[in-house]
């Protein structure tokens, strides 16, 4: 249950519950209807056991640690975000506080508008949140461990690193500054996570006109592919049109010849969980190490993943706009004609 309060006072007049106490067990449940169904049909390479036990190891720690943070990030982030750009003004008839934004509007409280709005809200940050992990090495750093696997199930899911709750905060924290009621936006947090738990899987389709403005399965296929033409593609939560606004949508190539690939280009190569989740940290430590001025060492961590001063790695985007080049390279090398043989009928003719 969530109870937010300040100071002494409560501001909460209602109690709600986070989506994840009930939706968890749920989709542990689907993990292992999957898990039965793959090996039952003969798809026994969709789930690697070790691989499993440290999606699951790292998965509990994230939820043991995010139950603890999130109290941090809920009560002293939005609550005190929530208190400084909406002040009581007063008390109403029944003794409730009067909250008033310092733009000069009302808080806003619990219509059922109000709530959608707030999950857009919500789904709009994620996005750039979800964007940033990728564009940003020290949040990859944290963010890869969700990625290091180089299968796609829904063991996957809940293969989280255990250090993003220590920053996610910040990319809300201005909707509640809006006036938006923290246990709102926490209630809104946990939509978006359950919505994002299911798309871990093969087994769904491509589902018609609900691709047009939904972020589903296969879209997420999309999203853990290490192939070039796929890398840092679809970040969307429950809606893909910030991606599509923002040139980051990608669709998965079902005819194409190359297939898909998943994981990240240069894995952990381990089933540790301590290991999976350091392991970009240390390799920023390496190279922060031979950085030869404060220019290097600033993009070395807080530049894209990939970037090198001297090109001996690429970026994703450098990555991409060379295989466009060597795209369009071959489709100017003219084809050499390739005689016909003769018909059976030219050969016979005298």
């Amino acid at each position: 249950m969530l109870n937010f309060a300040t100071n002494s006072e409560n501001y909460m007049d209602i109690s709600f519950t986070n989506p994840l106490v009930y939706g968890v067990p749920m989709f542990l449940g689907l993990i292992a209807l999957e898990l039965v169904y793959s090996k039952s049909t003969g798809n026994k390479k969709l789930y690697n056991w070790k691989d499993l036990l440290a999606s699951s190891s790292m998965g509990f720690g994230a939820m043991i640690l995010g139950a603890a943070l999130k109290v941090v990030s809920a009560v002293f982030i939005f609550g005190v975000v929530f208190d400084i750009f909406n002040p009581v003004v007063g008390l109403d008839a029944a003794g409730e506080e009067i909250r008033r934004n310092i733009l000069g509007y009302a808080s806003f409280g619990f219509a059922w508008y109000i709530w959608i709005i707030c999950q857009l809200l919500d789904d709009f940050s994620y996005y750039w949140f979800h964007r940033a992990n990728h564009e940003v090495r020290v949040f990859w750093a944290a963010h890869i461990v969700h990625h290091s696997s180089d299968n796609f199930n829904l063991g996957t899911g809940i293969r989280n690193g255990w250090f993003t709750i220590l920053y996610k905060p910040f990319f809300y924290m201005w909707i509640p500054a809006l006036g938006f009621r923290p246990e709102m936006l926490v209630v809104c947090l946990g939509i978006e996570a359950l919505w994002q738990l299911p798309l871990h899987t093969t087994y769904v389709p491509k589902l018609g006109f609900l691709e047009k403005f939904l972020n589903l399965h296969t879209q997420h296929q999309v999203h853990h592919a290490q192939n070039i033409k796929y890398l840092d593609k679809n970040h969307g939560g429950f809606l893909n049109i910030f991606d599509r606004m923002f040139g980051t949508y990608k669709e998965l190539d079902e005819d194409g010849e190359e297939e898909i690939r998943y994981g990240v280009i240069h894995a952990p190569k381990s089933y540790n969980p301590l290991v999976i989740l350091t392991h970009e940290y240390g390799d920023i430590w390496k190279d922060i190490k031979k950085a030869k001025n404060p220019y290097q060492v600033f993009m070395y961590t807080f530049g894209p993943p990939g970037w090198s001063p001297d090109g001996s790695t690429l970026t994703v985007k450098q990555m991409q706009r060379q295989l466009k080049e060597e795209a369009k390279a071959a489709a100017r090398v003219p084809r050499t004609p390739v005689a016909e043989e003769p018909s059976v009928a030219e050969v016979a003719t005298p």
